[in-house]
């Protein structure tokens, strides 16, 4: 969002206020800005780009306090020419204009080449973590380095996600009554009445960690690596994580790296992500279990730093997989060949983004693949 709306001020020629960040979510994080990112870096890197403060200059917030300010979400997916044609008008107008939805604003497709190198700009250049989190993050991936290689798993099995996607897989019926009741209490979830079992055979559920623990082994991960648990806290605990720990005895996460380092972060759940992301670069494997904006953003950041490897995990396929072995047609190294046969060319290897015409939701997302910032091979460069 950050790096869509840097680029949209700069092809508008408007200045660009410091972004402010939703503090609203299930998370309730009060960080600013300026406690994830280094502000002053960010400001001085774009400065022959874009015009950035830190807060609108004493005449315009004063406007701003006496109600003189015009708030609106941005068309979805809308190419530069919206912007001129709709927004700049409107700042021209109104001096001021709060956009208060950047989510997915810019279109993956058809931008000219200057717009899509300044977006990965912004991204791997200019939006550097604080000093704190940078030295926190490389002291975790030191300490990690130094007792042999490591895998990243994205787990997604927090409780706002599961009540969020409805996906209660392996829950007690006490559980997912309980996301079921926390999924209703958030108005911002649209869906309420969700079929868990259905969603789970599309694909659209996260992996649970017994399913992930199934998937590392038929991939023949090495069971003495290192697991880093990149996520917040797992629904269900060590219940749930128990056979993944069986399977793998050295998994890790920041918290029991680092126990006495993190209390500055706790209850700031974007500073223990942007950790988390660090890692994620790091990592010897990136493993995302389900989809996200984190979990894009660090595919897209692999491949800019030499194509790394991230598995980009077939949902649908395993769990059909999955559900065979478990109920006896499928025999494990039946299961394990399949899977690995699946995913060989789902390595985060160098390849086009997907595009699909008036269906921006379904194509593959610019920042998981900006194909136009990386050093593709040959055949790819000529397509």
């Amino acid at each position: 969002q950050i790096c869509d709306m840097v680029t949209v001020a700069r092809y508008l020629n408007v200045t660009l206020i410091v972004p402010e960040l939703d503090k609203t979510s299930f998370w309730a994080d009060p960080s600013e800005f300026r406690d994830i990112f280094d502000v002053d870096y960010f400001i001085a890197s774009l400065r022959d780009e874009v015009r950035i403060l830190k807060e609108l200059p004493p005449r315009l917030k004063k406007r701003v306090e006496q109600g003189y300010l015009r708030s609106m979400p941005p068309v979805s997916w809308s190419d530069i020419s919206y912007y001129h044609n709709q927004i700049l008008p409107m700042i021209k107008k109104y001096k001021v204009l709060h956009l208060n939805k950047t989510d997915a604003r810019l279109a993956n497709n058809g931008l000219p080449m200057e717009i899509q190198k300044l977006r990965c700009r912004v991204n791997f250049d200019a939006l550097r973590f604080t000093p704190e989190i940078e030295e926190l993050g490389r002291r975790v991936v030191q300490i990690l380095r130094q007792n042999g290689p490591f895998v990243v798993l994205h787990l997604r099995y927090e409780m706002d996600m599961l009540a969020f996607s409805g996906c209660t897989h392996g829950c007690s019926n006490e559980e997912a009554e309980e996301l079921t009741r926390m999924r209703y209490a958030y108005p911002w979830w649209k869906e309420k009445v969700i079929d868990s079992k259905a969603k789970r055979k599309d694909g659209l559920c996260p992996l649970t960690p017994e399913e992930i623990a199934m998937v590392l082994k038929a991939l023949d991960i090495d069971r003495h690596y290192q697991i880093y648990i990149a996520a917040g806290e797992i629904y269900g605990g060590q219940r749930r994580m128990a056979a993944l720990t069986s399977a793998y005895p050295n998994v890790v996460r920041k918290e029991t790296l680092l126990p006495s380092g993190l209390r500055f972060f706790q209850n700031h759940s974007s500073q223990m992500a942007a950790l988390d992301y660090m890692v994620s670069l790091e990592s010897d494997v990136f493993i995302p279990t389900y989809d996200g904006n984190m979990a894009k953003v660090v595919e897209g950041h692999r491949r800019y730093l030499g194509f790394k490897k991230t598995v980009l995990l077939d949902r649908k396929l395993i769990v059909e997989l999955v559900d065979e072995y478990k109920n006896g047609t499928l025999s494990w190294t039946d299961f394990s060949s399949s899977v690995k046969a699946s995913h060989t060319s789902r390595m985060g290897a160098p390849s086009r983004r997907q595009v699909i015409p008036d269906k921006p939701k379904e194509e593959d997302y610019f920042y998981a693949n900006p194909h136009e910032c990386l050093h593709q091979p040959d055949e790819l460069s000529a397509l």
